[in-house]
């Protein structure tokens, strides 16, 4: 592909990304409401419709994590190219391990079914198991995005690629999670939801300005090669 059309193709995927995310958060905060396990796998199983939804959003979003490593690495690869593969690596990583992620909220639709059904679980055995599939996920594919995207934010600003501040901008987002997640991640950090907009928000502006930056600007050439 060429340069200008991995960076449209990286745009329109932030964009896409963003959209479907936050879709996917929205419809299960909805499904999976209640206080207790008991009342939140109940509210699984009235709402198991918007569950698979968010199943088949999420795997979107495995995909399209793949999708901007893939043209992120086209873009940046120029600059320098053993960094920008570590930066793809990270960012299939991510969408592997968002994958694999989908197993709880499949075992979450199957366990809110099996209450009471034909799978015979008694309570004490279903709340346990509710207990331990509606834990909070461990940010491990957050991690491998943060890095990702720390090192291709990296290479855009050492290449001139897009304008210095976005790229300074994207460089301190994404290092900001690659510090905070894994002490998260470790129990060192709270997880509410002040945290989370303090530590998302910085990324999710940067994002959107990119993916607009790409879409309607593109990328320039690395600033070695125009020199040369």
């Amino acid at each position: 592909m060429t340069r200008t059309t991995n960076a449209r193709i990286a745009g329109f995927t932030f964009l896409f990304y963003i959209a479907i995310g936050i879709s996917s958060m929205i419809l299960y905060g909805k499904a999976a409401g209640g206080e207790g396990t008991a009342a939140k796998l109940a509210s699984i199983a009235r709402h198991a419709p918007q569950v698979r939804v968010t199943v088949l959003l999420n795997l979107l979003m495995s995909c399209s994590a793949i999708v901007l490593g893939v043209t992120l690495y086209g873009i940046t690869r120029d600059e320098d190219h053993e960094l920008a593969m570590l930066a793809l690596a990270c960012r299939v990583c991510e969408g592997f391990v968002g994958a694999m992620g989908l197993l709880t909220t499949v075992g979450l639709l199957w366990l809110a079914s099996a209450r009471g059904g034909a799978a015979g679980l008694d309570a004490a055995t279903t709340n346990a198991l509710g207990s331990f599939l509606l834990m909070p996920d461990a940010p491990i594919a957050a991690i491998f995005f943060a890095l990702g995207s720390t090192i291709f934010s990296w290479l855009l600003l050492r290449g001139r690629m897009i304008p210095v501040l976005l790229a300074w901008l994207g460089v301190a987002a994404s290092a900001l999670l690659t510090v905070t997640l894994p002490l998260q991640l470790a129990g060192f950090l709270a997880g509410g939801a002040t945290s989370f907009m303090v530590m998302w928000m910085p990324m999710l502006v940067f994002e959107v300005a990119l993916a607009m930056w790409l879409l309607i600007k593109g990328a320039a050439l690395p600033a070695t090669r125009v020199a040369i």
